[in-house]
């Protein structure tokens, strides 16, 4: 594999790490540009596209991670327990995130159990071991069966208390009905009776990773570049065209992470990819890559990082403000944007300042070597 190729995962990689960057740190949730906010319910929106390509790109890196360790000689059974123990790490710093900032008290009491990292953590052990121990028919095989069986059970399993199968109003569906069962009083605090994260709609956010793991053929394959870009690019336009057909009997929704939506997302990831390969590997562009690939190399730091710093500004450091005791985060909105830009506007500014901080701070352990990885 050579360096160009890995280099445009990594563009690919960071991009998405940076535009989660962007969708999650608004300076006001009243006002956002439409392109930057989640779909209300069914649909999508280009901000619906950030998660699922992560999962996709964990499928591709784990096909490299695995072949990479096979040809150093470890056994299936050291395998297995890398496997377990990166997936177990990344469920901890999903809950460790969670619990941040550790107080006041009943915040722990009534800690939110899903999460991304959680969610990603998960989708990667099952898919992982599934590579690992299936070839790509087995990947491709079980990667249907998720997705259809998931369908299924949306589309013909009556909920409980309800006596139908449906997909609306959120509280009344299936994965909804399944996570108060199993996690009641741990959910997202914004619903409380349901979660977008939620144990029933992992299902199919596993194949999200397996379609990555089977993209990874196109990828590293060994036919000269063009031919790889070509075949990604025709599955990726595949897979989306046939996700959006299946949308309209089965809705595309994220939060359900519908089986549509699922192979909607891994179809215009693969697309996505193929641009990059193409820019990188093909036409030789190397402008502006620079950004991208250093958020692309340390993601894990990126997301946590991010996430426990929207901790304190938006919520737990409080300043005098105006005369008003507000969050840190509303203070710096109010006095570098709010004050002049029209409210979108300096929504926009405020979340592209947080991207650009953590550029900076990415940059400098780019500068230095350092590279987390679990």
């Amino acid at each position: 594999m050579t360096k160009g190729r890995l280099e445009a995962l990594d563009v690919f990689r960071g991009a998405t790490v940076a535009a989660m960057i962007l969708v999650n740190n608004p300076g006001s949730w009243s006002h956002i540009y439409p392109p930057f906010r989640h779909a209300a319910w069914h649909g999508w929106t280009p901000t619906d596209l950030i998660f699922p390509f992560f999962l996709f790109i964990v499928g591709i890196t784990t096909t490299l991670s695995l072949a990479g360790r096979r040809a150093r000689g470890d056994d299936h059974g050291r395998l297995t327990r890398q496997i377990l123990r990166r997936g177990a790490i990344i469920i901890g710093l999903g809950l460790l995130v969670s619990a941040f900032p550790f107080f006041p008290p009943d915040h722990l009491a009534r800690l939110r159990i899903p999460g991304v990292l959680q969610r990603i953590g998960v989708a990667y052990t099952v898919a992982a071991l599934i590579v690992l121990w299936w070839g790509w028919r087995g990947q491709a095989a079980a990667a249907a069966i998720l997705l259809l069986g998931y369908w299924a059970l949306l589309a013909l399993v009556p909920v409980p208390g309800i006596g139908v199968a449906t997909l609306a109003p959120p509280e009344a569906t299936l994965p909804a009905w399944f996570d108060r069962l199993l996690l009641d009083g741990h959910l997202w605090a914004v619903t409380g009776s349901w979660d977008p994260e939620g144990v029933l709609s992992t299902i199919p956010a596993i194949a999200s990773v397996l379609l990555g793991a089977l993209a990874s053929r196109f990828v590293f394959d060994t036919a000269p570049v063009e031919r790889r870009v070509r075949r990604l690019a025709a599955a990726g336009a595949v897979a989306a065209g046939a996700g959006l057909l299946w949308g309209l009997v089965l809705p595309i929704n994220k939060n359900l992470w519908t089986s549509s939506y699922a192979l909607f997302t891994a179809g215009a990831a693969a697309l996505g990819l193929a641009l990059c390969l193409w820019l990188i590997d093909v036409r030789g562009w190397r402008g502006g890559i620079r950004p991208f690939v250093v958020f692309g190399v340390n993601p894990i730091v990126a997301f946590v990082g991010s996430e426990m710093l929207a901790r304190l500004l938006y919520t737990t450091i409080r300043v005098p403000y105006q005369g008003r005791t507000v969050p840190l985060q509303e203070a710096i909105y109010g006095a570098l944007f709010a004050s002049w830009l029209p409210p979108r506007a300096a929504s926009l500014a405020f979340a592209l300042l947080m991207v650009a901080a953590w550029w900076a701070v990415l940059a400098l352990l780019d500068r230095r070597g350092i590279r987390l990885k679990v």
